[in-house]
């Protein structure tokens, strides 16, 4: 749902209109006059596109996005976003007015002489415009703006859907008007989600939360990635015709090293609700791909989650229909998006085979810990009547108040049970009646693949998987589930005072999910918060 609208935004917009449009002009005009005198000007033409037909009914969506650039100026709710979108717009102007004039190229094709009112708006735009101003298309480039401010704000049909549709036909028709060249397009598409990268509406911007890298092993993944950048760069630029392609997969590495040496998990721009923003998908697309066939890959022998305890279950990030058993969700994969719909996880009950409680917390056998009769969480006690073939709790660590079921209800009395919230005796496992979520949960606290998160992060996660767990069965997890989410479960086990040190937290996850992947950088971190636990 949209914010409300802040005061004074329509005097907002006039003003920044009033400067972008006359910027646009001059800066506009002035590269294609510059450009016209010089004996430099090349161009980049496809084969196919001889057979480009002109259409002059398409001078109409071109000529539509002047309309569509001051409307824009209509829809933001709040002064940041306001800024940012304009910001986004000048941006674009500049990096555009840039590339003209550090490589100039031309279109090449003669186009033809037209009557009625389609020649008259071409003898308009040929009135300031020049085939010179040509790669990014500017054009593309403000269309993928405009375009992001309109659908973030019109979602009623039918009229999103014709939205689209004009928006599209706008993109298309630089090519039926002979005004531009193939490469164009995509040149200035990247240009416009670079400007909608940098001016994301809301939160830090990407450069705000620039630091450098303090540790190696950040630095030297991104060397990998800035090599892998370069190596499809190289190979693009030498092989051209279909191979320019490779520029997508070396723009999204270059991304992604940016992210390791500089940037953090915050260039992903991974949202609170596990979506990543509109112009990191696309220009992260060919990483984003590769990272998700790798989440696959690793876990196709084992994709299901593995229950630690209490109801904590650690996994891979789930796909569209695999979140749905659980009631919440905490989330520390920054590269990938959370595809599972929350409407799915939200009023759906946990199947009987998914069910809080159903494996206590205790420690392996050799690991320090013994398996203790009474069982004690942060929130709940659930302790098995003797009839399920578990002795009834004799006692439990003591901390606010005590609860004892009534032998009415079928179950023996515990005898001083006491937890930090309150104590109950029930049914464990397949006794335990299937939960029924109000309402899904989900927590994102996006992390750097191979990188241990600090220990802040860390309180932070526990803090969430033990307030998360008391809604229903609740799934940690990363890419693969085995190094990241397993850092939070040890750390919430350690901070719940579950476990007593580090290594008895690694024991028990390690005897739930033997594969998890836990470093010495994980175990320093993890040593800290025990120490300050």
């Amino acid at each position: 749902m949209n914010p409300p609208r802040e005061p004074g935004l329509i005097r907002r917009g006039v003003l920044w209109l009033l400067m972008l449009g006359p910027f646009f002009f001059l800066s506009y005009g002035l590269a294609n006059n510059y450009t016209a005198g010089r004996d430099d000007i090349g161009s980049l033409v496809f084969g196919w596109e001889q057979h480009m037909p002109l259409w002059p009914w398409t001078i109409i969506p071109y000529w539509s996005i002047d309309l569509l650039y001051g409307l824009s100026f209509l829809l933001p709710r709040t002064r940041q976003e306001m800024d940012r979108h304009a910001l986004a717009l000048l941006t674009a102007q500049l990096i555009s007015v840039g590339c003209f004039l550090l490589w100039p190229l031309r279109f090449t094709f003669e186009r033809p002489g037209l009557d009625g009112v389609f020649g008259w708006l071409f003898d308009v735009l040929m009135g300031f415009d020049k085939p010179y101003n040509q790669a990014p298309s500017l054009h593309i480039a403000l269309l993928v703006i405009i375009w992001t401010m309109f659908a973030r704000h019109i979602h009623r049909q039918p009229w999103r859907w014709v939205m689209h549709g004009w928006m599209g036909l706008i993109g298309i028709s630089v090519l039926t008007t002979w005004q531009h060249h193939f490469i164009d397009l995509p040149a200035g598409a990247l240009a416009g989600f670079v400007c909608v990268w940098l001016w994301p509406r809301e939160g830090l911007l990407p450069l705000q939360g620039a630091r450098l890298a303090h540790a190696a092993k950040r630095w030297r993944l991104a060397a990998w990635y800035g090599l892998g950048a370069c190596l499809c760069a190289v190979l693009a630029g030498k092989l051209g015709g279909a191979w320019l392609w490779l520029a997508w997969p070396a723009v999204s590495l270059f991304m992604v090293a940016l992210n390791y040496g500089v940037l953090g998990a915050g260039g992903f721009q991974k949202g609170s609700d596990g979506r990543l923003s509109n112009a990191a998908c696309w220009l992260l697309a060919p990483y984003l791909v590769a990272a998700w066939i790798n989440s696959r890959f690793w876990t196709w022998r084992h994709p299901q989650p593995d229950e630690v305890c209490d109801g904590v279950f650690l996994g891979r990030i789930p796909g569209r229909s695999e979140g749905a058993p659980f009631a919440g969700i905490v989330d520390l994969c920054a590269e990938l998006p959370f595809l599972a719909c929350t409407t799915a996880i939200a009023g759906k009950p946990a199947p009987t085979g998914i069910a809080t409680g159903s494996k206590a917390c205790a420690g392996p056998a050799g690991a320090g810990l013994p398996t203790p009769t009474g069982i004690a969480t942060g929130a709940k006690v659930y302790a098995a009547p003797a009839a399920e073939g578990l002795p009834a709790p004799t006692e439990i660590a003591t901390g606010a108040k005590v609860r004892a079921a009534p032998a009415g209800e079928g179950l023996p009395a515990a005898k001083g049970m006491a937890t930090a919230s309150k104590v109950c005796a029930v049914p464990v496992g397949a006794g335990l009646p299937a939960m029924r979520p109000a309402q899904s949960a989900y927590r994102s606290l996006p992390t750097l693949d191979l990188i241990a998160a600090d220990a802040k992060l860390l309180q932070q996660a526990a803090d969430a998987i033990e307030h998360l767990r008391t809604q229903g069965p609740l799934l940690v997890c990363c890419a693969l589930g085995y190094s990241r989410s397993a850092s939070a479960v040890a750390a919430w086990l350690l901070l719940s005072g579950r476990c007593s040190d580090a290594a008895q937290a690694e024991a028990l996850i390690r005897q739930a999910r033997p594969g998890i992947v836990l470093h010495p950088a994980h175990h320093q971190v993890l040593q800290q918060l025990g120490a300050h636990g």
